[in-house]
C-alpha cells in the first residue's frame, strides 16, 4: 500500500503493480467466492473473478431471468450456478451483491450460513452504515470488507475486456480474521480494478448517494433538461438542441476530460469558449452548492436511505420504476437523443 499525494492531500492507495494478479490468486488460492446476486455488480464482477482465474460460484434465484442471464454467461447449474443459500452455505467469501432493499430481504438466509472464518463482501456500504434501518448486522467472527467499483458493472465488464480497470474503494469494516485487508485487496485486483483507494463504509455510502443524485445521474439529468428546454423554447431544433447539450459533451469533450483534465480541455477548445465558460462556471457552481449541500444532509439524516428502503421495497416498484423510466425515455430530448445515436458512423 502507498501513499498518493491528491492535491496536497496524502491518501492510502494499492496499484496492480505492487499488488499484482499473480499475489491475489496466491492470497485466495484456498477460498471459494460466491457472488450473490446477478444484477447490477454480479455479472462483471463475477465474470471478471472467473477469467482471472479465482474458484468463483454465483448464487442466485432458480427461474428468474437473472439465473437465465448466468446460465446464458456461461455458469452451470449444480456447478457453478446455485440457489442463494445453496451459494452461500459452500463459499468461504460471500459477496452479497444483491440491491439494498434485496440485501434486506435475504440477509436472514445469509446470516445463518456466516460460520466462523468467512468473509462477508460488499460493493455498497448502505446495508452496514444503516444497520439500524437495515437490520443486516453481521457476527463478530466474520471479516466484513467492501470492494466499490466507481462504474456500473457493465463499464467493469467492459473495461476488463479492453485491458483497462475501474478504479475502485475499498474498505475494511471488521478483521476478525487477521486477513481481512489482504482479502479486500486480492478480491479489488481480482474484479477488474484500476487501482483502489481507501475508505471505509459511511464514507462510501455518503458519497455514493450524494454522487448518483448529483453530478452522476440526478443533476446532469435536470442540466441537460434545463438547457435543452431552453435552446428549445428560443426556437432551435431537436437536434441542435441535442447536440448542443448532449452529445457534444458525451463523444467529444468527456473523453478530453477524462484524458487530460478539465483545464487541458478547456486551453484545447476555442477562446470564446473558454472565456463563457471561465465567466459562468461559478455561477453555476454557486446556483447549484445550496442544493448539494441539502442533498448531503438528506443522506447524512439517513433520509435517503428510508425512502430508498421504503418505495423499493413495495411489490409495485418495478412497475412504477418503468413508468418513471418510460416518462424519461419519451420526452423529446431523449427521443430525439436515441435518433442521433443512430446517425453516428459507427452505426452505419
Amino acid at each position: 500500500m502507498a501513499q498518493i499525494n491528491f492535491g496536497g492531500v496524502e491518501e492510502n492507495v494499492v496499484t496492480r503493480e505492487e499488488f499484482p494478479l499473480k499475489k491475489a490468486l496466491e492470497v485466495l488460492k484456498d477460498e471459494t467466492i460466491a457472488v450473490i446476486g446477478y444484477g447490477v455488480q454480479g455479472p462483471g464482477q463475477s465474470l471478471n473473478l472467473r477469467d482471472n482465474g479465482f474458484n468463483v460460484i454465483v448464487g442466485q434465484r432458480k427461474g428468474s431471468k437473472s439465473w437465465d442471464k448466468a446460465v446464458a454467461d456461461g455458469w452451470v447449474p449444480g456447478e457453478t450456478l446455485f440457489e442463494i443459500e445453496e451459494a452461500a452455505e459452500r463459499a468461504t467469501i460471500i459477496q452479497y451483491l444483491l440491491s439494498d432493499a434485496g440485501q434486506i430481504a435475504v440477509w436472514p438466509s445469509i446470516k445463518k450460513h456466516l460460520a466462523p472464518g468467512k468473509a462477508l463482501y460488499f460493493s455498497h456500504g448502505f446495508g452496514i452504515t444503516y444497520k439500524e434501518r437495515t437490520g443486516i448486522v453481521p457476527p463478530a467472527d466474520v471479516d466484513v470488507i467492501l470492494v466499490a467499483p466507481k462504474g456500473s458493472g457493465t463499464s467493469l465488464r467492459r473495461m476488463f475486456l479492453q485491458g483497462r480497470g475501474l478504479n475502485s474503494s475499498y474498505a475494511v469494516f471488521q478483521d476478525a480474521t487477521g486477513r481481512a485487508f489482504e482479502r479486500v485487496v486480492a478480491l479489488g485486483i481480482g474484479v477488474g480494478s484500476g487501482y483502489l483507494f481507501e475508505t471505509d463504509f459511511k464514507r462510501e455510502v455518503y458519497s455514493d448517494l450524494t454522487g448518483e443524485r448529483g453530478t452522476l445521474m440526478g443533476a446532469i439529468q435536470g442540466i441537460f433538461a434545463a438547457q435543452y428546454d431552453t435552446l428549445r423554447a428560443n426556437g432551435h431544433t431537436p437536434s441542435e438542441a441535442f447536440n448542443e447539450t448532449v452529445e457534444e459533451l458525451t463523444q467529444s469533450l468527456m473523453p478530453l476530460v477524462a484524458e487530460n483534465g478539465m483545464d487541458w480541455m478547456y486551453a484545447n477548445c476555442s477562446t470564446t469558449a473558454q472565456r463563457g465558460a471561465l465567466d459562468w462556471w461559478k455561477k453555476f457552481r454557486d446556483a447549484t452548492k445550496p442544493v448539494f449541500e441539502e442533498l448531503y444532509k438528506e443522506v447524512a439524516a439517513g433520509n435517503e436511505a428510508q425512502r430508498s428502503i421504503d418505495l423499493n421495497s413495495k411489490p409495485d416498484y418495478r412497475e412504477k420504476l418503468n413508468e418513471e423510466l418510460r416518462e424519461m425515455r419519451e420526452s423529446e430530448m431523449w427521443q430525439t437523443g436515441a435518433v442521433v445515436r443512430k446517425l453516428r458512423p459507427e452505426n452505419n
